[in-house]
Formats: structure tokens, sequence, C-alpha cells
């Protein structure tokens, strides 16, 4: 009977580590992670006129991958606006500290949140502004924060020390970004980042 309890005891050790592994992606999967992103439809420069946005297209691999919870930052300021004056419109913003109104959609407590993904276009070389009216009305210090940005030759930019400027009390990663123009036909690229953070 000794022996019996012995052996249960060693399988036991072996089976307790596998199932608080499948309980971190269990709680991962139900609400301990959220992409924020903001994404432009419309008018974008190498894949013409879209009606979902490239950023939004890469939340949406991040979730269905991840199990994330998602929240969009959506403003109608751009809307309907083509792509020259929109990226003379972002510069002004740019220039003059502006922070535009937005709504997030839906509305979240981040403190259910441990792990945030925040993802945007990159805009003259960082994130668009009304990311940054994000960043100055909800506080993520203390969140681990994945930034990922979707352009066409900036990369990440400065979205990562801009993040890490917004929250300097959060656990700012490196980051992702991939371009606008590839994310329709390469997922395995997000997937390939992904598998890489969950080491």
């Amino acid at each position: 009977m000794r022996k019996l309890s012995v052996i249960l005891c060693a399988i036991m050790a072996f089976v307790m580590p596998s199932c608080a592994q499948k309980q971190t992606k269990t709680n991962m999967a139900n609400g301990k992670s959220i992409v924020v992103f903001f994404s432009h439809a419309g008018e974008n420069y190498a894949v013409g006129n879209i009606k979902v946005g490239n950023t939004k297209i890469v939340a949406d691999y991040i979730s269905e991958i991840t199990g994330a919870d998602q929240a969009e930052i959506v403003t109608h300021k751009y809307d309907g606006m083509a792509y020259t004056p929109l990226t003379n419109l972002a510069q002004d913003e740019q220039n003059n500290d502006e922070l535009p109104e937005f709504e997030l959609v839906p509305e979240v407590d981040f403190n259910q949140y441990d792990t945030i993904f925040i993802g945007g276009p990159i805009w003259w070389g960082t994130y668009p502004q009304v990311m940054f009216t994000f960043f100055s009305r909800y506080d993520l210090n203390g969140k681990t924060i994945y930034p990922f940005t979707t352009h066409e030759g900036s990369g990440l930019g400065s979205c990562v020390s801009d993040v890490r400027r917004a929250y300097p009390n959060a656990d700012v990663k490196k980051g992702f970004s991939i371009y606008g123009h590839e994310v329709r036909s390469n997922k395995a690229k997000v997937e390939n980042w992904l598998k890489g953070i969950e080491k």
C-alpha cells in the first residue's frame, strides 16, 4: 500500500506542472489578456481602399490565436478622408500635440487584465495621436504590454518608447511590426511572434 502511495505521488508530481500550464492558457482565454487597437479603413497606402483596416486584421489574428478579448479605439474624425489629406492632418495633429476624442468599443475595466496588446498603424513615425488620447485616459501601469504596428516601412517607429513613456511602471515588451500589405496573406508571421512570446 505504501508503494502504491509513493507511485501515485510521483505521478502527481509530473501531472501537476502540466495542469498548471493548461490553467494558465485557460486564464488567458478567459479574459486575462486583451487587444486594444486603432485601425483605419478607407484609403490606405499600398493596399488601396479597404473595408477592414490592416491593424484590425492583426488584432483579430491575436484574439483568434490567444483567446484575448478586444477593445477598439474608435474615432470618426478620419472617416472618408483620402490618403494624402489624412496624412497631412495626422502630421498637424502630431505637431500640435492634439488628443482627438474617441470611444473605446466596448468600454472595459482594465483591472481584470494582466496582459495588454496595443496596436495601431504608424503615422509619422509613431502611433496616431488618437492613441495618445487613450494613453492619457487609461492607466495600464503594472501590466505586461506588447505593442504592435502595421506599417509600410517604418517598423515599430518610436511606438515602444512612447508606450514606455506613457506607462513607466508597466512591463513594456519589444513589440511586433508587420507590413500592411502583408497582413491578409501572412498570418503565419503573427503566429510566429506569438509563439515566441510564450516561451
